[in-house]
């Protein structure tokens, strides 16, 4: 998940680039809500392995 949230930064970087201003936000905010996502299950899985392991 981590991966597809770097190749829509990556998108949004080459669009804004290239002016398609539209575009860009949209990759923009897919980025983003893919990587808060990951950083989300990144944690309870975290916590999950945390509280297994005592």
């Amino acid at each position: 998940m981590l991966h597809y949230a770097g190749v829509f930064l990556v998108i949004a970087l080459l669009a804004a680039l290239f002016g398609f201003t539209g575009i860009a936000a949209g990759a923009v905010e897919i980025a983003r809500v893919l990587f808060f996502v990951f950083l989300v299950l990144f944690l309870v899985s975290f916590i999950a392995g945390w509280i297994r392991r005592r």
